[in-house]
């Protein structure tokens, strides 16, 4: 089924509550407000009684239910300072789970005016998010620049909508061939078909760890979708040679992207776009490894396996394609990939060993602002940590007080690693601070609709 695109517009959404909003005193100097929209989806707001005349309009990462709450902050300790700082916190539920944007980007809107309604106009107004809700929030940069002063994101799906199910389809498709099976990789028919064929895939990687063939070709699945060789704060940080320690570290993340996004996600995604929304059709499987940020591990682990690369690569690249449906590739190109065009400052920051949203979205995002012309109002940042958005405190205030301080001077300064750390030790001494200069590699499958060439 097609959920129908809402319109975004701020002057288009009904704000009259469905239900009376609840307020409550969170703290001795909070106000916390409760409510819903005409959508169904539930809003929160908390504002300090000492608000310092901004407010944070916070988009969630992705939700897939059944349980749907109202978010406001990333997390219960950057809650607690942001407030303490005399900022105000809103944000929503969205009326849908998942794949959500055409909920989530109105949805958000309709809080902002809520909060105006009740609150008064702020001085300023900041939309940020972290991971589905980096989309959410750079959706609402594109679209809605007059509803917001800047937009911050934080481990993003910045790369939009398209470039992520096809990169997504890439290592599954490795796995499926390499590995030998059956299972469906689109067009999945429901979610309990879904669960089955990740059950199905992930047996065989589970089986292909144990031999050094079958950890050379996890390794290659792994370098299809750029997963770091540390990309859990549990793991060890292997040496740079250590093929055996990064090996061992992608297969847990192979593991996880299938459980979680390559299957299950995917079908929901599907049921929204009415088809399959991904292509592998005209890729070269052996020039997206040579552009791969760990093609070097498996370069070695080859060797080690006395497998052959070129082989095994000419046989992802014989193997029986996948075709779009059209449909559902403009579906997802209109409601959930970008343009790049920025009329408001943008700060990206990104988690170096992200496996789920790899580092290399941020190169697909500067790819799309570049060409779109909005480069100066662009900038990124790196934090030296393995995981999905696992950002401290004080990472997270560095990156806000930074876009604030570009809002207010006109220009940006201070986004050097040096200058971030000093920052975020300054805004909480307690919580780590670990921005690197880094420079990320190329996306693999960049899709986005400053490039016209993408869209075919």
């Amino acid at each position: 089924m097609r959920h129908s695109t809402r319109i975004a517009c701020t002057a288009a959404l009904l704000l009259t509550l469905t239900t009376a909003p609840a307020a409550t005193a969170a703290d001795a100097g909070t106000t916390h407000v409760d409510g819903e929209l005409p959508s169904g989806a539930t809003y929160m707001m908390d504002v300090p009684t000492t608000w310092n005349g901004t407010v944070l309009l916070f988009s969630h990462g992705y939700n897939a239910g059944p349980a749907n709450p109202a978010q406001d902050a990333p997390d219960a300790p950057t809650k607690a300072l942001l407030l303490q700082q005399g900022y105000a916190l809103i944000g929503s539920s969205y009326a849908s789970t998942g794949w959500a944007v055409t909920d989530a980007v109105p949805d958000q809107l309709a809080t902002l005016k809520a909060f105006t309604t009740r609150f008064g106009q702020a001085s300023r107004t900041i939309a940020w998010g972290r991971s589905y809700g980096g989309l959410v929030t750079t959706a609402i940069a594109e679209r809605a620049p007059d509803e917001i002063d800047g937009s911050l994101s934080m481990c993003g799906l910045v790369h939009g909508g398209v470039a992520n199910w096809n990169n997504t389809l890439d290592p599954v498709f490795a796995l499926k061939t390499l590995l030998g099976s059956d299972v469906p990789l689109v067009n999945l028919p429901s979610q309990e078909a879904a669960t089955d064929a990740a059950n199905i895939l992930t047996a065989k990687v589970d089986s292909a760890q144990s031999t050094a063939e079958g950890r050379a070709r996890i390794a290659l699945a792994a370098a299809l979708h750029n997963i770091p060789v540390w990309n859990a704060p549990t793991q060890t940080r292997p040496a740079v040679t250590d093929w055996d320690a990064q090996q061992a570290n992608q297969y847990d993340a192979v593991k996880g992207l299938l459980k979680i996004a390559a299957f299950n996600r995917r079908q929901e995604a599907e049921t929204r776009a009415g088809g399959n929304m991904s292509w592998n059709t005209g890729i070269d499987y052996a020039r997206l490894l040579g552009e791969s940020s760990v093609s070097k591990e498996v370069t070695e682990l080859y060797k080690k396996a006395g497998l052959s690369l070129h082989k095994d690569l000419a046989a992802l690249n014989r193997a029986p394609r996948i075709k779009a449906d059209p449909n559902a590739v403009a579906w997802m190109s209109t409601t959930s990939s970008f343009t790049g065009r920025l009329a408001k400052p943008q700060l990206s920051i990104h988690t170096i060993g992200d496996p789920l949203v790899p580092v290399q979205t941020e190169s697909a995002l500067r790819r799309a602002v570049t060409a779109a012309g909005s480069g100066p109002l662009l900038r990124q940042a790196y934090v030296d940590n393995a995981g999905h958005c696992t950002f401290s405190s004080a990472e997270q205030l560095a990156a806000l007080h930074t876009l604030e301080d570009r809002l207010t001077t006109g220009s940006w300064q201070g986004t050097d690693p040096a200058s971030l750390n000093s920052r975020a030790t300054a805004a909480d001494p307690t919580t780590p601070t670990r921005y690197v200069r880094y420079h990320p590699t190329p996306y693999l499958r960049p899709y986005d609709l400053a490039h016209p060439a993408d869209r075919r």
